[in-house]
């Protein structure tokens, strides 16, 4: 999985965004807010990864169990693809 072309992440006042470009800018659905969580996932995806290192990398960056990380990794895999981010 990797992110699509035309999506950046931008840091706003402390806060995490998706940001559309081109065409897909006028598409304010498609703009969403992360969390930090969420933004250091978005930097795992800017190259092709599987679920599993997601979760690795995210086992290796925060003190978390093994089941919430794949629970939280799956989560956000599934909402960037209702989005077709992905």
């Amino acid at each position: 999985m990797k992110i699509k072309d035309g999506f950046i992440l931008k840091e706003m006042a402390g806060s995490w965004v998706v940001v559309p470009l081109g065409e897909k800018l006028v598409n304010f659905e498609m703009m969403m807010t992360l969390n930090e969580t969420g933004a250091f996932l978005w930097e795992q995806l800017k190259e092709d990864k599987p679920e599993e290192e997601l979760v690795a990398a995210l086992l290796a960056e925060y003190n978390v169990e093994k089941e919430v990380a794949a629970k939280d990794v799956s989560e956000f895999v599934q909402k960037l693809k209702e989005k077709e981010v992905l």
